[in-house]
């Protein structure tokens, strides 16, 4: 984190105000190009983006230690201690643990704006790089029987918990009839069909021999893992195979 806030400091990409050390966001020009993509690919989901005017100067690397409160040495460049801020610590770990630049970035769709903006300016700049990552995966929000999932609410249910009475196929395939990108509404009557298709499907494929792929399977898988599009075309797999008998295997 000292190293990454030092370089930002020096390039100008971040300036000390107040013993804090904020970003400064008018040096990126290209800052919001995550957030602004995935408003456009929102297909009806709400935004996240609360403006990005939200903070016009600058958003804080290294926050003013306050008495009482745990702080770190983080940068000579304030006097005494500070607090690392939420996005340089995710930058600090990324690098360390991937390099300068890597291949994908996952987290929730409510991440988008202002954590990973942020991620990515802070990077970019220390490092100078084009991009932090070549691919953004944000994943929809979970709901539960039609609410969102909350210890508050009461309605938190863990994979272990749930392990316990279904088995892991049918977790999963409860959960891939979702596009990843797409909030998923997790019922007790989507597992009992998960179920139902699970055994459909074992019945189905009990005499076929293994390695068989449909092309339409792997179209939708590779158009940004469309689940639901795949599975559709394994409805249709056992009609496809006795009409065409040789279809090549993958290896």
């Amino acid at each position: 984190m000292k190293t990454l806030i030092e370089r930002l400091v020096k390039s100008g990409n971040a300036y000390v105000a107040d013993d804090n050390v904020l970003f400064n966001v008018p040096s990126m020009p290209d800052y919001g190009k995550l957030s602004a993509a995935a408003r456009r690919d929102d297909s009806g989901r709400p935004c996240r983006g609360r403006a990005l005017q939200e903070r016009p100067a600058g958003f804080r690397a290294v926050e003013a230690f306050e008495s009482g409160r745990a702080g770190l040495a983080v940068t000579r460049r304030i006097k005494g201690q500070g607090r690392p801020g939420w996005h340089i610590e995710c930058s600090a770990m990324a690098w360390k643990h991937l390099g300068e630049t890597f291949d994908i970035h996952g987290g929730g769709i409510d991440l988008v704006f202002p954590h990973h903006e942020n991620e990515i300016a802070q990077s970019r700049c220390a490092f100078h790089t084009g991009v932090m990552a070549n691919y953004w995966m944000h994943n929809g929000f979970l709901q539960v029987e039609g609410e969102k999932m909350s210890k508050s609410v009461g309605n938190f249910v863990t994979i272990h918990e749930l392990l316990k009475d279904w088995p892991g196929e049918v977790v999963r395939l409860t959960m891939l009839q979702t596009q990843y990108r797409q909030p998923i509404n997790w019922t007790v009557t989507g597992l009992r069909e998960a179920q139902k298709v699970l055994d459909h499907w074992y019945e189905l494929t009990a005499d076929v021999a293994p390695g068989l792929m449909c092309a339409d399977t792997l179209d939708a898988l590779t158009d940004d893992l469309n689940t639901p599009k795949a599975f559709a075309s394994l409805y249709e797999l056992p009609l496809k195979q006795l009409k065409a008998p040789n279809r090549p295997r993958l290896a």
